[in-house]
Parts: C-alpha cells; structure tokens; sequence
C-alpha cells in the first residue's frame, strides 16, 4: 500500500486547479505539470504509445497478452481539481489505523473532521486514511483514479501471467468544469467502451447521471429618483428576487436525492437597472428534464407580459443551454460493460453500490461521442473542500477492480 500512498501523494501536491474564466485547454497553464509528469511515468512503468496532446490529453496502451480476439477496453480519469476551494499547496496528513474519533485537521484553526458528521468515517475504523491540512482540499477528485489506474497497469506489466486484452488509458484536464471530454479524441482512443474512475465510495458503480443545463435569465429596470418613484421606477433586483421565489422550494439540492431533480441557484447580480440569475437545471428523466426548462421559459414570459405595458418590451430575457445529457440512454444498449464491472466487484469481496449519479462525469459526455462509459468508484469522500478524505485500501480495491475487470474481458466465451 505504501507505493499507492506515494504514487497518491506525488499527484496531489502537484497545483492542478482549473480556471472556469479561461478559454484555452487546458484552462491553467498548471495543469500541464501534472500532464507532463504523467506521461515521463506511464513510459517508466511500460506503457506503450504514450501521447500527448496540444491540449494536454495524456493516452497510453498495455498491448494484450492473449491470442485470441478481445475488446479494447479503456480506463480514464481527470488530472484538474476544482476551483470551489483552493487546491494550492496541499499537505496531506496520513492516518493508520484510524480508530473512530475525531481527526483533528488543523488545530489552530479548529478545523476537525468528525464521524459525528460525517458518519461514513466509521466504515473505514482501523484503515489508513489520507486527509487534508485543513486549509485546502485534498485532490483525491480525480488524483485517486489516476493513481489506481496507473497501479494497475504497472501491476499488469509486472504480473504478465494475467492474461488481458489491449488497454488504453486516457487522462484528461478540465473536467471540474465540464469540458473534459470536448476535446478528447475518441477515435484515436480507439477503445470498444471504458469505464471512468471518478465515483466516490467503495462499491459505486454508476450508468446513469443527471441531463444538465444552465440558465441565465437577464432583468431589466428603470432607475428614477427614489423620491418621485412611484409608478415609474421598476427595480430590476426586486424582479430576479420575485422569480427567485416562483421556483419549487422542495426542488433544490439540499431537498432531493437520488433520481430527485432541482433548480439550483449558482449566481446573483444586480443594479437598479439591470440584474442577472444564473441557476443550473437537473433532471435525469429526460421528459422532466424539458419540463423544468419550459417551465423557466414559461416563466419568464409570465414577467414579460406583466410587464409590457410599463416597460415597452421584454423585461426578462432568458438563456438556457444544455450542458450534458444521461449516459444510460448509451450504456443500456451495452449493458454487458456494467455486468462485468459489478461480476468484478463481487468476485473481490465488494459489494456493489449500482446508483444514479446527481451530477455529470467525463464518461456521460463521452458515452454520447460514442464510448459507452460507466463510472467506477475512486473511493474518497467529501470531495471539494478541506474536509475531503481518501481510505488508502479504498483505492487498493480499485486497483483490484481494474485488474479484474481486464482479466474477466479477456475471458474465451
């Protein structure tokens, strides 16, 4: 486990945030660091064709060991960290033998991570642990996929009497904000399907995500003095607060679960003239997914015809786009891709834990470019903050589950 938790730890300390601002790819010039690391190290384990490219996507190949014809298989992961905390100088602290109570992360600060709240911590009682300082988050979101991946490979070239088909592993960047798949090139991949390690505990195995959108509804307003304002001042802060309030209270994140949609409030400004909304729209039924958006659209109109008379024209103005779509519509046709997953699980002594993701992952964008993508679990929790945490035998588990997804592939039938 050792070479895991240093593989794990030369990753994470390495600044890999991206940049939502910024039109390159990828998004942070630091990105490239880890990119360019990875690929000195897929060529020192033994990989072969190992590339990459102008945007920084990082492929490899462990060419099969069997004679017979087996599916190309590929595993993926994503080398940035989010930008909703700071990922910049990360001191890992590493707990053995955790013992149940409070981790105390940062005692100046009075920073603990506690099983009191975060009651998952008791599942992992007497496993080693690798937490955050406290002051920043810890970058197992994606850094503990990219360790279990290349350890399984380096596993595989070491251990040639398991036999497999030819594996391609890809790495990506800016996938914390949602462009990780725009420029992967899946033809040049070249795999029949792959799976992405990106879930969170031990045991997720998910095939179905969110359809994602985004929206941002402009108001308009009139600015008069405030003395003399009766009837003439329309106050474009008070119309986003009042649409605001029109939508589905129990339809927000912190009230759903599980297939539950919501509307999400992301973003507020605003003057007397002129104030914006920005909310992101999630559903995993695709009929009530339209039915979310017509009902903004329907909304807005409701405003616009209020308003016409006073305002002249449309006081609101909306934009909605679509971010991503469930992967399920392209995983079930192929559903075989995560009977293997979960057959693999179960014969390590895991037991799968088969739900909907409530987000997105590089693998629902790339099931729609044509390679059906199911996510994995990377095993940490508490993902995008200084509470964050990963159980180093969680990501062992992983390693196993790779290495026997590829050995059941290359099974004769």
């Amino acid at each position: 486990m050792q070479h895991i938790i240093d593989r794990f730890i030369s990753y994470v300390t390495i600044d890999t945030e991206s940049d939502p601002n910024s039109e390159t790819t990828p998004s942070s010039k630091k990105q490239w660091d880890l990119a360019h690391k990875l690929v000195d190290e897929l060529k020192a384990i033994g990989m072969e064709d190992v590339t990459i490219d102008e945007k920084a996507y990082v492929m490899a190949t462990l060419p099969s060991n069997v004679e017979h014809e087996v599916p190309v298989i590929g595993f993926i992961s994503h080398f940035d960290t989010t930008p909703d905390f700071t990922g910049a100088n990360v001191k890992p602290q590493i707990i053995e033998n955790y013992d149940g109570k409070d981790i105390i992360l940062n005692a100046e600060q009075n920073i603990i991570l506690s099983p009191s709240y975060f009651k998952d911590l008791l599942q992992y009682k007497g496993q080693t642990l690798i937490t955050t300082d406290g002051t920043t988050l810890l970058g197992a979101d994606d850094k503990a996929g990219i360790t279990e991946i290349v350890s399984a490979m380096e596993f595989l070239i070491k251990n040639p009497e398991i036999k497999h088909g030819k594996i391609r592993v890809g790495f990506t960047p800016d996938e914390e904000i949602g462009r990780g798949a725009h420029h992967f090139d899946v033809e040049k991949f070249g795999a029949d399907w792959a799976y992405t390690m990106d879930g969170s505990q031990i045991g997720e195995l998910e095939y179905e995500n969110f359809n994602a959108a985004g929206a941002k509804i402009t108001f308009k307003g009139k600015s008069v003095h405030p003395g003399y304002a009766k009837g003439k001042m329309i106050n474009s802060m008070l119309l986003a607060s009042k649409f605001i309030s029109k939508l589905p209270k129990d339809e927000v994140p912190e009230a759903t679960k599980g297939y539950e949609g919501f509307f999400h409030v992301t973003g507020i400004t605003g003057s007397i003239e002129e104030s914006t909304v920005s909310l992101i729209i999630r559903d995993h039924s695709k009929k009530v997914f339209k039915k979310r958006k017509d009902f903004l659209h329907d909304l807005t109109s409701k405003f616009n015809k209020k308003y016409k008379k006073q305002f002249g024209e449309d006081i609101a103005i909306i934009e909605i786009k679509d971010q991503y779509y469930n992967m399920k519509e392209k995983v079930e046709p192929v559903f075989h891709i995560v009977s293997i997953a979960e057959r693999a699980m179960k014969e390590i002594g895991i037991k799968p834990i088969i739900k909907p993701i409530r987000g997105g992952t590089d693998g629902c964008q790339l099931s729609y470019k044509g390679l059906p993508c199911p996510n994995i679990f990377a095993g940490g929790h508490n993902f995008h903050g200084k509470y964050e945490y990963v159980p180093v035998e969680s990501m062992q588990k992983a390693v196993e589950v790779i290495v026997k997804i590829a050995a059941l592939t290359a099974e004769k039938k």
